[in-house]
């Protein structure tokens, strides 16, 4: 028997969404689809080949369908993984995988469905990003009040009376000419502290008494509530 799944809570669905795909797209399309994949990526690794180390190309410089950034070595600062993927968020970015396989890393996956628009996007946020530690490491910026550090910026920091940072509310919000104020994606919070809510987990579900038989009863005061 194939073990589909390692824990109770584990999902079953995994081998048949993988077969329905491989069933959906037929041999022609699935080969098609890898090869826009594993183009995508080295055309990212290439733009990004001056910006940061890319690790685990083979002896003809290519990767495969995804790509490592090297974000462990930025002399004179603390930046790290985390702080990256979270200044990412303020253009308009989840954070790629961080810290998987190699620790204090990026694992770029691009994949096949986005197109080169969105591609040199992403690229053009690295890229910027990477001016922004350099003005660190030149000490045009605080080493740690500073636009990553603090980084996401939610509009409630950004529209608030105050603004005590020793950085422009458009260097935050806007650093790239594409983020406008009606394309712009803005992060739900502010900066966390991973490791404390790593260690410190709390339920934010209703309680109990919220899933009682008398609200069960009567769906609409439920609702309201």
């Amino acid at each position: 028997a194939v073990v589909s799944t390692q824990s109770t809570g584990g999902s079953a669905l995994i081998l048949p969404i993988s077969w329905a795909y491989l069933k959906l797209m037929g041999p022609t399309a699935l080969r098609s689809a890898t090869q826009v994949a594993i183009l995508n990526a080295n055309y990212m690794a290439k733009r990004l080949e001056e910006h940061y180390p890319i690790m685990f190309r083979n002896d003809n410089g290519f990767c495969a369908h995804e790509f490592i950034l090297d974000t462990r070595n930025f002399p004179g600062t603390t930046i790290g993984v985390m702080d990256i993927a979270k200044r990412l968020q303020d253009y308009g970015f989840h954070g790629p995988t961080t810290s998987w396989p190699v620790v204090n890393t990026l694992m770029v996956e691009p994949t096949e469905s986005e197109d080169k628009a969105e591609l040199d996007r992403f690229c053009d946020a690295m890229i910027s990003i990477r001016k922004e530690i350099q003005e660190i490491q030149d000490g045009e910026q605080d080493p740690e009040n500073n636009v990553i550090k603090r980084a996401p910026h939610t509009m409630d920091a950004l529209t608030a009376d105050v603004w005590d940072r020793p950085y422009s509310r458009q260097k935050a919000a806007f650093p790239l000419p594409w983020l406008t104020s009606s394309k712009k994606i803005w992060p739900a919070c502010g900066r966390v502290d991973d490791a404390y809510g790593d260690q410190n987990v709390f339920c934010t579900c209703p309680p109990l008494e919220a899933y009682s038989i008398s609200d069960l009863e009567n769906p609409q005061r439920a609702i309201l509530q």
